[in-house]
C-alpha cells in the first residue's frame, strides 16, 4: 500500500498520484521499521455501560458511528492518523507516515476540537496524549512503545470531557496552551508516579518563534501599555493606545510581548493594504473570534447585517454603535484587548468607529491596540489627539547599543560582519533579523549585505528552493495572511505543499495564523515586507493570471466573506490593470472587476458611508466607461459628491453619452438628477425641474429601471413637493422611491422623508402610525422609532410614546448623528409640547437649536429657531421669543413659507403681548395665509390657534373662538388629539362677553 508522502494518507490500488492530493507517489517500498519521536492521543468514550444499557442498539450504533466519522475527520484535519478502533476507543498517531515539528500541538489541538464536538456528538469522553521515541513501520500497527502506553494510561485517568497530557507533550505545547497540573499519577507498569497536566485551552495563534527571545529596547512602551490596560481595568474604560512606527521597526514584537503577559480575551482584526473601500473586514473578523451571539435587540441587527446573516438595512452609524455595544457586552464578562493591526491602511469610516469605541464606551474595561505607520496621522492629524483616555507611542530605531543586544540574542555573526550588518540595519530589528537569517543560510556564511530592507528580504528568498517560493509568492497574491486553499486553486501542481509551508515556517517567513474557514488552514507573513517582496518578485503577467484566478476561486468557494464585492473586485481590478499596462487589455475582465466594486459602493451609499461610496464608485465608472455606459452608477456616482456642481458635471456627462448611444430612457433620469442638483445649486427652479421628472416617468416605467425611478421620486418628493410644502404629494413621493429602490434591490437605511411627511402632513396620525410600521417593518432606525413616537404623542398616548422617545434619542446621541434629526431632542420637545409642558419642551429644543447652530445648518435653525419662540411666548418669555423669530425671517429663504410663517406667528404674539393689536393681528393672518397654500395640518393647526390668541388679547371672544375652532378642525383632521385637547380648553376658557381691549 502507498503513502504519500506529502499529505501522509494510504493508497489502496495501483496510482500514479495521490488520489486526496494528487501529489506524485513514490513506488512502494517495502516497511522500513524506524525510530521515530511521535505524539499519541487516545480517545475513549466514558460511561459507554451505562449508554449501552439506556440506548437502542441500533440508535447507539449510529451513535458511535457519528462520533468515530467526527474523530477521524478532526484527527486527519491536525495531520495525525488513526490507527484503530478498539470498541469506543480511538487511538490516533502524530508524525506517522509523515513527521511535523509541531506534532505534538496538532494533536494537542485535535484533543481540544474532540472536546468542543462532544456535546454535539451526545457523549462524555477522556483523552489521554503523550510525547515519545516510539518504533514506527512495522507490520501490525503504526507505532509500538512505551509512548503508547501512557498514553493510554492517561487516558484511563483523566475525568470524563477532559484531557490529561504528558510531560513531553506539556513541555512542548507549553506558551501555545493552558495547562493545569495534576498530582502526579500512579501509572499500572510504572515504577514512579508519571507527572500530568490537565489541558485547559489551545490558544488559537502560537507565538512566532523568535518571541521566546528577550525583546530589546522598548521598555517604556511597553510600560506604558500596561499602565492603559491598568487604567481600562480600574476605571472600567476603555482605552485607545495606537503603536506608531515604519517598517520592522518592531510594532507587532512589542504587541506580542504584551499580549503574552495580559489576562484578558483578545481578539485581533487586519487592514488589507487595498482595504480602504473594505470597510468592516477587521470588524467582521473581530465579531467572529468573539463567537458569541449579537446583542439582543435593535443593537442585533447591524451585527447580523454586517455578517450576512439578514437582508435588513443599516448605516454607519448603526453599525459602529452595534459593535461598541457587543465589546461591551464581552468587556462585562471579562477584560477586552481588541487588536487592529496596520490601521493605517484603514477606511475613513473604520477609523471613525474605532474613535467612536474609544469616546463612547462606558463601565467595560477596553483596551484598544492599534498598530500603525506614521502616516496614520498625515490622514488624521488629530488622530487621539486632546482625549483622556488614547496615548500615541512613536518606535523609534533601536540604538547601537540595542542593535548589538539583539545580534548577541541572534548569534552566529561576529568580527567584520557584525559590524557591517549593524551599520546598513540603521537599528531596524527586522533588518538585523533578516540579515542573520541571511548568513545562516549561505553555504560560506559570508554574503554581500543589501542596502535596503527591500533588496535584503528579495535575497533572503533567491535562497528557497523553487517550490517554496512558489508557495510564497502564491500566497502573496491572497495577501499577508493566506490560506492553504488558496494556494491549492493558484497551484495545484506543487505535489509537496503540506510539506512546503511547514519548511516556510521553520525557516520563519510565515507563521501559522487562526482561520474561521473550515477545512483550511491560514498562515501570515511575518512581517507585510517579506510579503511584498514575494509579490513583487513576480511579472505583471503572472500577477494578472494570479489575480483573476484567485478571483474566479473566491467567487466559487469563499461564500463566508462578508466583504466578497470588495475582495472580489479587487482582484479582477488588479488583473485587468496589469493586462492593460502590458498592452494585452481585456474589456470583459475590466467590465467583471467593475460591476463587483459598483456593488460594493452602492452597498457602502446605502448605509451612509459616503467617502467609501465616492472611492468605490469612482473606481468602477473608470473600470466600465471605456466599454459601455452605466447610467445608474453614474448618477449614483453624482450622488456622493462633495458639491452640487461636481455632481452636475457628471450628470450632464451622462446625460450627452446616453442621447449619443441612443438610450431615451437614460438621458431623461440623467437630465433629472442635473436639473435636481442645478435647483440647490440655484441654477433651475422647482417647474423646471418638475417638468422634467414628470416627463421622465413613463419612460422609465415602460423600461422597468426601478433604480431610474428611484431618482425621479426622490427628486419628486424632496425637490418639488417639499419646496411647495405639499406634504401630501411628498408622502406619495416617498412611497414610491421607497417602493422602486425595494424592487430595484436596494438596501437604504433611510425612508426618503417619509418620516417628515407622515408627522406634518394631512395624514392622519393612526394611519401615519400604520404607514410607518408597513414602510420600516425591519429597520433599526432611530429616527423612524422617533416619529412612531411623535405620532404617539398626537394620539395622546403619552405613556407608550415618552419611553420609546427617550431610547431613540439617547440611540441618537450615542451615534452622534447629525441634522436633520440631530440629538433627537426637537421630537421630545415636540412631545413635551403636545402634552402641555412647555418648560421641557422650551428645554429640550433650546438644546436642538444649540446643535444646529454648532454644525452650522443654519437653513434647518431658521425654521425651529421660531418654534422654540412659540414656545417661549407659551412661557411668558416674550422678548427671547422675539429674538427667535428675527432668526427665523433672518436666516430663512424667501420661499420658505414654513420659516417665514413661524417668525410671523411669534412676532405677532410678541406685538400682541405688547399692545400692538393691529401689528399683531396682520402679522399672524400673513402666517395663516402663507401656510394656508400648504397641507401641513400641524403647522395650520398652529398657525390658527395663534391667531385665535391674538384676537382674544385684543378683546373679541367671539371671533378668537370661531379662530381656536377653525384650529380645532385642522388638529382633528390629523387626527392631533393632544393638540386638539388644548385648543379645546381655550376654547371653553373664553369668556361670554369680552370687553375690548
Amino acid at each position: 500500500m502507498a503513502i504519500c508522502i506529502s499529505c501522509g494518507r494510504e493508497s489502496a490500488g495501483d496510482f500514479a498520484f495521490c488520489p486526496y492530493c494528487g501529489a506524485q507517489l513514490a513506488e512502494a517500498q517495502p516497511a522500513r521499521e524506524l525510530r521515530k519521536t511521535v505524539t499519541v492521543l487516545f480517545c475513549d468514550v466514558a460511561g459507554s455501560t451505562s449508554l449501552g444499557e439506556s440506548v437502542d442498539p441500533e440508535a447507539l450504533r449510529a451513535l458511535l458511528q457519528r462520533y468515530f466519522e467526527r474523530i477521524r475527520g478532526i484527527v486527519e484535519r491536525h495531520g495525525g492518523t488513526v490507527e484503530k478502533f478498539v470498541g469506543d476507543a480511538v487511538m490516533a498517531v502524530f508524525g506517522v507516515p509523515v513527521l511535523h515539528e509541531d506534532d505534538a500541538l496538532r494533536a494537542v489541538r485535535a484533543a481540544s476540537e474532540i472536546l468542543e464536538a462532544l456535546p454535539e456528538l451526545g457523549v462524555e469522553a477522556r483523552i489521554g496524549v503523550n510525547t515519545g521515541e516510539v518504533v514506527t513501520g512495522t507490520e501490525e500497527r503504526l507505532a509500538t512503545g512505551d509512548a503508547v502506553n501512557v498514553a493510554a494510561r492517561l487516558e484511563k485517568a483523566a475525568a470524563s470531557n477532559t484531557a490529561l497530557l504528558g510531560e513531553d507533550t506539556a513541555r512542548l505545547v507549553r506558551g501555545a496552551a493552558d495547562l493545569e497540573p495534576v498530582p502526579p499519577l500512579e501509572l499500572k507498569g510504572k515504577a514512579d508516579a508519571v507527572p500530568a497536566y490537565r489541558l485547559v485551552a489551545v490558544h488559537d495563534e502560537a507565538e512566532p518563534r523568535r518571541l521566546d527571545m528577550p525583546m530589546v529596547g522598548r521598555e517604556r512602551e511597553l510600560r506604558g501599555l500596561r499602565e492603559a490596560f491598568g487604567r481600562a481595568l480600574h476605571d472600567r474604560s476603555c482605552q485607545l493606545f495606537t503603536v506608531l512606527g515604519s517598517a520592522g521597526v518592531g510594532k507587532s514584537r512589542l504587541a506580542a510581548e504584551f499580549l503574552a503577559r495580559v489576562e484578558a480575551l483578545v481578539v485581533r482584526g487586519r487592514c488589507l493594504s487595498y482595504g480602504q473601500e473594505i470597510t468592516y473586514g477587521p470588524v467582521i473578523e473581530i465579531v467572529k473570534q468573539l463567537g458569541t451571539s449579537p446583542p439582543e435587540g435593535a443593537a442585533g441587527v447591524p451585527i447580523r447585517s454586517l455578517l450576512g446573516e439578514t437582508d435588513a438595512a443599516t448605516s454607519a452609524e448603526e453599525i459602529a454603535w452595534a459593535f461598541r455595544k457587543l465589546l461591551e457586552q464581552e468587556a462585562r464578562e471579562r477584560p477586552l484587548v481588541c487588536v487592529i493591526d496596520d490601521i493605517h491602511w484603514g477606511a475613513e469610516t473604520l477609523l471613525d468607529l474605532v474613535e467612536h469605541v474609544a469616546d463612547l464606551s462606558r463601565d467595560a474595561p477596553i483596551l484598544v491596540l492599534c498598530l500603525a505607520r506614521p502616516d496614520l496621522l498625515d490622514r488624521r492629524p488629530g488622530w487621539g489627539g486632546g482625549k483622556w483616555n488614547a496615548t500615541t507611542v512613536l518606535l523609534e530605531p533601536l540604538d547601537a547599543l540595542e542593535s548589538d543586544q539583539l545580534l548577541d540574542a541572534l548569534g552566529s555573526v561576529e568580527g567584520t560582519l557584525r559590524q557591517r550588518i549593524a551599520a546598513a540595519a540603521e537599528g531596524n530589528p527586522l533588518f538585523l533579523e533578516e540579515m542573520v537569517a541571511l548568513v545562516r543560510e549561505s553555504p560560506t556564511g559570508d554574503v554581500t549585505i543589501p542596502p535596503t530592507i527591500q533588496a535584503l528580504l528579495a535575497a533572503r528568498l533567491d535562497q528557497l528552493e523553487p517550490g517554496e517560493r512558489s508557495v510564497l509568492e502564491r500566497g502573496a497574491v491572497e495577501g499577508r495572511v493566506f490560506h492553504r486553499s488558496a494556494v491549492e486553486a493558484l497551484d495545484g501542481a506543487e505535489p509537496q505543499l503540506n510539506a512546503r509551508l511547514v519548511a516556510l515556517v521553520r525557516k520563519e517567513l510565515v507563521r501559522p495564523e487562526p482561520t474561521h474557514v473550515p477545512d483550511d488552514e491560514a498562515f501570515r507573513f511575518r512581517h507585510v515586507l517579506i510579503r511584498d517582496a514575494a509579490y513583487e518578485a513576480l511579472p505583471k503577467s503572472v500577477r494578472a493570471g494570479l489575480h483573476q484566478r484567485y478571483a474566479d476561486w473566491l467567487e466559487k468557494h469563499r461564500s463566508d466573506l462578508g466583504d466578497a464585492d470588495e475582495i472580489v473586485g479587487h482582484h479582477l481590478e488588479q488583473a485587468a490593470r496589469y493586462k492593460q499596462e502590458l498592452g494585452n487589455p481585456d474589456p470583459e475582465l475590466a467590465a467583471r472587476a467593475g460591476e463587483r466594486i459598483a456593488a460594493a459602493g452602492r452597498r457602502a451609499l446605502w448605509r451612509g458611508d459616503n467617502l467609501a461610496a465616492y472611492a468605490l464608485l469612482e473606481r468602477a465608472a473608470k473600470l466600465l466607461r471605456p466599454t459601455r455606459l452605466d447610467v445608474g452608477l453614474e448618477l449614483d456616482l453624482a450622488s456622493v459628491q462633495p458639491t452640487p456642481h461636481q455632481a452636475i458635471a457628471i450628470a450632464d456627462a451622462a446625460v450627452e453619452r446616453a442621447a449619443a448611444e441612443g438610450d431615451e430612457a437614460g438621458q431623461a433620469v440623467a437630465r433629472v438628477v442635473a436639473t435636481y442638483q442645478r435647483l440647490f445649486a440655484g441654477q433651475a427652479g422647482v417647474d423646471e425641474l418638475e417638468d422634467v421628472a414628470r416627463a421622465a416617468l413613463p419612460l422609465l416605467e415602460r423600461v422597468g429601471d426601478h433604480a431610474g425611478l428611484v431618482h425621479v421620486w426622490s427628486a419628486l418628493g424632496f425637490g418639488v413637493a417639499n419646496m411647495r410644502g405639499r406634504y401630501a404629494e411628498w408622502e406619495q413621493a416617498a412611497e414610491e422611491a421607497l417602493r422602486h429602490s425595494r424592487l430595484a434591490g436596494q438596501r437604504p437605511t433611510h425612508l426618503f422623508n417619509l418620516e417628515v411627511t407622515l408627522i406634518v402632513g394631512p395624514t392622519p396620525a393612526d394611519e401615519a402610525l400604520e404607514k410607518l410600521a408597513a414602510a420600516a417593518p425591519d429597520v433599526p432606525n432611530a429616527n423612524a422609532q422617533l416619529c412612531r413616537a411623535h405620532l404617539l404623542a398626537m394620539l395622546g398616548r403619552f405613556d407608550e410614546a415618552w419611553p420609546s422617545a427617550r431610547e431613540a434619542s439617547d440611540r441618537l446621541r450615542e451615534l452622534d448623528a447629525g441634522p436633520p434629526w440631530g440629538i433627537g431632542e426637537f421630537p421630545l420637545a415636540e412631545i413635551a409640547a403636545l402634552e402641555g409642558d412647555y418648560a421641557a419642551a422650551v428645554a429640550y429644543l433650546g438644546s436642538f437649536c444649540d446643535f444646529l447652530e454648532e454644525h452650522g445648518q443654519l437653513a434647518l435653525l431658521s425654521s425651529f429657531a421660531p418654534l422654540l419662540g412659540r414656545y417661549l411666548c407659551a412661557l411668558g418669555r416674550f422678548d427671547e421669543a422675539e429674538a427667535q423669530a428675527r432668526r427665523g425671517r433672518e436666516l430663512g429663504e424667501e420661499h420658505d413659507v414654513h420659516a417665514q410663517g413661524l417668525s410671523r406667528q411669534v412676532q405677532a404674539r410678541v406685538d400682541s403681548h405688547r399692545g400692538r393689536h393691529a401689528e399683531a393681528e396682520a402679522g399672524a393672518r400673513e402666517a395663516v395665509s402663507l401656510l394656508g397654500q400648504t397641507d401641513a395640518l400641524y403647522f395650520q393647526g398652529a398657525a390658527l390657534w395663534d391667531l385665535g390668541e391674538v384676537v382674544l388679547a385684543s378683546g373679541r371672544g367671539d371671533e378668537a373662538r370661531a379662530f381656536y375652532g377653525d384650529a380645532l378642525h385642522a388638529y382633528e383632521r390629523k387626527l392631533n388629539l393632544a393638540a386638539a385637547a388644548q385648543v379645546r380648553a381655550r376654547i371653553e376658557a373664553v369668556p361670554e362677553v369680552t370687553l375690548p381691549g
